[in-house]
């Protein structure tokens, strides 16, 4: 009787993967809705997607390496300092032979003046810059590939979450079918029982049964509930928009790619390489860092001794060149620091193209012992099936005891479930290396 038992582990197996939902209306969905759904609404992917776009933003910011900065300006300003008193009166064009008195100039009491000018800058030569937007491209680009394998990646979860929601149902049709056997077999003891045939003991051993089975269906109506959440949470649906899905039938998928190796244009390995090539960007922007930089600048202002007077013109353009020779070793730490990182991110990445190399071969190596046990199981099926026949045959005959034939029917479920979990596990393994060999 222990292996009834099974019944309660299998029924709890969904609740491994906990996913709650109350259902109002059903609805059938077939994988491939689910993963367009999933597309256009999971929250990953939106997220991975403002994740690129913030990217490019940053990116544009480093337009400003070639395109010129312009800003207006407005000030107006009161002094008695001589100095800047008499600047304000040549400024705005308005100085006479009587401002040069000694007395006026030493003491010019409040001076007004109201300025508006409109500054240009614009960088000519500067290499830093440069490798840095090119590194911010770059880190661009990585978004983008990061962006893809996500999409790649909730693909094969929403595939997952869906086999998962077919084994359920899988494990209620078969839970289905047995209660109505043991139904068969506690009515049939019962009958024997009237009729001194049996035992009380086998009465009690079909009721138990009985209970369990019953026990172990409800929990699996359940767990249809819950995985039914799961796809929806997945496929980015509402929440308020509660449904319980209803699904294909449960088969074995084939594999059809046993020679399909690791690429390393897989989007998520492609988003490393494209990070460490934006490392290797910002060393070299370090280093640039230390070459003189070159740019223009230019300013027009207008100036008067009135509120929004714009009286007296006057402008001023130049180049200058600037070079930062010794920064308290700021430039050749920061140096040190982007070469030590680029140095870190390439063997990461080597690491991982291992590490992704070895979980390829483990998975492999999964589907073919699943194969094994899925082929184990169908055979196992078949001779539990008959074997319950045989018994049944023989318990109707008074050659077969009731532990026999209970024992024979929870061993026929066993199996069943047993071959239907295998199948649940070989999918998700194969779809799982869908992803693990995925070109982009």
């Amino acid at each position: 009787m222990n292996k009834i038992k099974f019944f309660l582990i299998a029924a709890g197996y969904i609740l491994m993967n906990p996913i709650a939902m109350s259902a109002q209306t059903e609805n059938h969905i077939s994988m491939e809705s689910a993963v367009a759904i999933a597309a256009k609404n999971n929250a990953n992917i939106q997220i991975a997607e403002l994740d690129y776009r913030i990217s490019n933003a940053n990116y544009h910011q480093t337009d400003a390496v070639f395109l010129p900065q312009l800003s207006v300006n407005y000030t107006a300003m009161v002094t008695n300092n001589p100095l800047n008193a008499f600047g304000f009166l040549l400024q705005q064009g308005i100085a006479t032979p009587q401002d040069f008195e000694p007395s006026k100039l030493n003491n010019p009491g409040a001076t007004h003046n109201y300025g508006t000018s409109l500054d240009a800058k614009l960088p000519i030569f500067n290499l830093d810059m440069i490798y840095a937007r090119k590194g911010a491209k770059l880190q661009q680009d990585a978004y983008k590939y990061k962006s893809a394998y996500t999409k790649n990646y909730i693909t094969f979860e929403v595939k997952k979450a869906y086999t998962q929601l077919q084994f359920a149902y899988q494990l209620r049709d078969i839970l289905q079918g047995t209660l109505i056997d043991v139904k068969q077999i506690n009515q049939s003891v019962n009958n024997f029982y009237k009729q001194g045939l049996v035992q009380k003991s086998d009465v009690l051993n079909a009721e138990v049964q009985l209970n369990t089975v019953e026990s172990a269906l409800s929990k699996a109506t359940s767990n249809i509930e819950n995985a039914s959440e799961g796809l929806n949470l997945i496929a980015g649906n509402p929440q308020d928009k509660q449904s319980l899905y209803s699904t294909d039938s449960l088969t074995q998928e084939i594999v059809g790619f046993e020679n399909k190796e690791l690429s390393e244009t897989r989007s998520d390995i492609m988003a490393m390489k494209t990070a460490l090539n934006a490392s290797k960007m910002m060393a070299k922007s370090s280093e640039m860092a230390l070459l003189p930089k070159v740019n223009a600048f230019g300013s027009y202002q207008l100036n008067d001794n009135k509120v929004f007077g714009f009286n007296k013109n006057s402008y001023m353009a130049g180049i200058s060149l600037s070079w930062n020779l010794f920064s308290g070793n700021q430039n050749r730490s920061k140096i040190k620091s982007a070469n030590y990182t680029t140095d870190k991110m390439n063997k990461e990445l080597n690491q991982f193209i291992d590490k992704s190399r070895l979980e390829l071969n483990k998975t492999r190596r999964d589907l073919n012992d699943l194969q094994i046990e899925i082929n184990k199981h169908n055979t196992s099926v078949a001779q539990a099936t008959e074997a319950l026949r045989i018994l049944n045959n023989r318990y109707k005959e008074g050659l077969a005891s009731t532990t026999d034939v209970l024992t024979a029917q929870a061993q026929l479920s066993q199996q069943r479930i047993a071959l239907a979990q295998t199948i649940m596990s070989y999918n998700i393994t194969k779809y799982y290396t869908e992803l693990l060999t995925s070109n982009y």
